[in-house]
This record gives C-alpha cells, structure tokens and sequence, in this order.
C-alpha cells in the first residue's frame, strides 16, 4: 500500500511547500500506486546524487523544482495526462499545465517540462541543467539501477520499505505499452515507447530505422553498395553466392558471411571466421567449383532466417555432390543479408 504523503513527507523530511504539497497531492491522486511511489523515490535518489556530488539546495540547485519534476515526471501515464504525443511530452505538457495554476513563473516551469520530457533521453537531460540532469539520474537509479552503488547505505532499503516497487520495471513497461497499443502514434518507431512497443509486437510488424531509410524515396544506400549488390532478402543469398563463385570474386562471397560466421564448404572441414572462411572459399575458387541451389523451404522471424537449399557442388571431385544445405542468416545492419551458419552438410 502507498504511504499517506504525511508519513513520506515526515519521514524522509521532503521539500515542504505548498507546491511540493500539492505536486504530491496531485501524483497519488491521479497514477498508480507503483508510479507514484516510484516518482517519490526518483527524488529521494536524484538528492541522494545531488549529496554525492556536494550540489547544495537552495544555492547549487532548486530543491523544489527537482521535487516537482521527479514526483511528476510520469504522470503522462494518467488519465489526465494521456493525450496523442509519446508520454513524456504529454505528462511534461500536463505537469506545466498543472503548475501554472500556481502561478508558477515560466522559467521555473520550463525546467519542469525539461526534465519530464527529457527523462528517457540518455545523453541529453544531463546538458539541460542541474535540476533537469539530477531528475534523470534519480529516475534512472530506481528504473535500472544506474548508479545504485553510490546510494548511502540503507537508504534503497528505507525507501522501498515505506514505498514497495511493486516489480515496479515490468509494471511500468505494461502502463507504457497499454497507452501505445490503444494508440499508436504515441509510440513512434524512433522512440522509448516506440521500442518498447516493437519488442511486445510480433518480429517485423514495426519498421526498423533501415525501414524507415528505404522508405524515405531518396533512393539512399549503404556505403559501398554501388560497387557491389547486396542480397536484400534471405532468398537472393543463393543467386548471389552462385554469382560470386562464377566471377571468382573472393571478396563477394566473404561480404556474404557476419565476421564470426560458420561455413562448412566440405563435409567434415568446419570454418570459424573471417579468415578461414575467406580460405574455404579460396579453395573453391581455385578448384574451379560451381554451385546450383534451388530452394526448398524457409522460416523467417523478424531479422533471423532458417532456410534450406538443394546444393548441387562441381568441380571438385569426378562426380557431383548433391546435398540439402542448413543456412541460418541474419539482416545486417544496412539492410542487406548474411550468413550465421552455411552447413550443407548438417543433418
């Protein structure tokens, strides 16, 4: 159960003023009683970090804004604050909207609405100001336990005590996601809830930033592609590894493998790497080899595919052989497709 706001007031003796009252009053009224009692306990670390680093209140910083700020910075996930932006900016609009029936002045709530719009955004709050970079970090601490090593000691435990997690990561997840899935545009591909909400999704129904690139209609490519193609699908892999092979073109074939890959070109002879690979496809460009393939079937999620061709190997041996290979790839990071895993011969 969430402490009365006395008992968390008194006992952690907070920044009391009518605006961190009320600010207070506000939270436990409008959110969970997880994201309350997390918002409360983002301040108790964010000035535990402020202590650490021997920020002062009241002349290093200003105290009552990094309460309001920490104790509102998720209250885009209330009824209230749930409008058609990602959360963030919502709750960083609903909690300027809240302090300006205060009176609150509009440098002050423009420190607010920074640090709640900015408190998913690593890199960023820390250059936006004390008050802004202190939120982050508090926020940060009870989210992922960054920096909860420097904590005094027994305070984690305090603060958990009067104000339980509630397995407060995985809560926090499902109250992000419930917003995005009713509507989705306020999860776009590029943002936090965006990729929370392609990780809850099946593989491939949320457009990747490679996606987003070959949709653009500039025509952009990767570096490099003009002189050589790129299988686009897992598919093409065998026409252009048939191609390579033809050409002789030994860098070809080896851009068609991740660096770590596994390549077994002969029955027993297993390749580990870029550089045994690129000596495995050596010897069949010296031998002479050709290859046909013909697929025989495919299994794709997302970026990983399984599939399976009928090879047929010449040139070296009198006779042809003749096997169903076992290739897992995967999409590589400008789109193209490559190699994990190239067994023929595993069965």
């Amino acid at each position: 159960m969430t402490a009365t706001p006395a008992n968390v007031f008194e006992h952690f003796d907070l920044p009391d003023t009518e605006l961190t009252r009320a600010s207070d009053a506000y939270a436990e009224k409008s959110t969970a009683d997880f994201v309350y009692n997390h918002s409360v306990r983002s301040y108790l670390f964010a000035r535990a970090h402020a202590r650490a680093q021997a920020l002062r209140p009241g002349t290093d910083y200003d105290d009552e804004l990094l309460f309001v700020a920490c104790v509102l910075h998720d209250i885009g996930l209330s009824k209230d604050g749930n409008g058609d932006q990602r959360f963030e900016v919502d709750g960083a609009d609903t909690a300027a909207a809240f302090l300006r029936r205060y009176d609150v002045d509009e440098q002050r709530i423009a420190i607010v609405w920074d640090a709640i719009a900015l408190h998913t955004s690593e890199g960023i709050a820390p250059r936006k100001g004390t008050v802004v970079a202190l939120a982050q970090a508090g926020i940060g601490t009870d989210i992922i336990g960054a920096r909860r090593e420097s904590l005094p000691d027994g305070l984690a435990d305090d603060a958990h005590t009067l104000l339980p997690r509630m397995d407060l990561g995985y809560a926090l997840t499902d109250a992000i996601l419930t917003q995005a899935l009713a509507k989705p545009h306020k999860a776009s591909p590029m943002s936090f809830p965006g990729e929370l909400l392609r990780l809850h999704l099946p593989h491939g129904s949320r457009p990747t930033w490679n996606d987003i690139l070959a949709g653009a209609g500039w025509g952009d490519r990767p570096a490099g592609a003009g002189a050589r193609p790129r299988p686009q699908t897992p598919q093409a892999l065998a026409d252009f590894f048939t191609r390579y092979l033809a050409a002789g073109d030994l860098d070809g074939l080896l851009s068609l493998y991740e660096p770590d890959a596994h390549f077994v070109p002969t029955p027993g002879t297993h390749l580990t790497g870029a550089d045994a690979i690129r000596e495995g496809l050596r010897h069949l460009i010296d031998a002479g080899a050709r290859l046909t393939l013909e697929l025989r079937d495919i299994r794709q999620v997302g970026d990983i595919a399984l599939l399976s061709n009928r090879a047929t190997l010449t040139g070296l041996g009198p006779d042809p052989l003749t096997t169903d290979t076992t290739e897992v790839v995967r999409r590589q990071p400008d789109g193209s497709w490559a190699h994990v895993i190239d067994d023929p011969f595993f069965h």
